[in-house]
């Protein structure tokens, strides 16, 4: 199963728009979401700051700051069997 990693934080309008797009994206192609708090994580916070969110696809960044859905189903499909 394809793994989408999304890098945000609280009250982040942006992440909470990748959130819905992903969401939607999910009722279509199964994928398995990871949620990380920047916030929580020192390493990630110094890495990322306000650069968010960020999106990544099986460990590989996809989108940064805005993510369209069809962007995301069209990659998810890509070496889907």
């Amino acid at each position: 199963m394809r793994t989408i990693t999304l890098y945000s934080q609280p009250e982040c309008h942006l992440c909470d728009r990748a959130k819905d797009v992903l969401a939607r994206a999910r009722r279509q192609v199964d994928f398995a979401l990871e949620i990380r708090d920047i916030s929580q994580e020192a390493e990630l916070l110094t890495r990322y700051g306000h650069d968010i969110p960020v999106i990544l696809l099986d460990g590989v960044e996809i989108a940064r700051h805005f993510v369209r859905e069809q962007q995301v189903l069209e990659l998810l499909r890509r070496n889907d069997p």
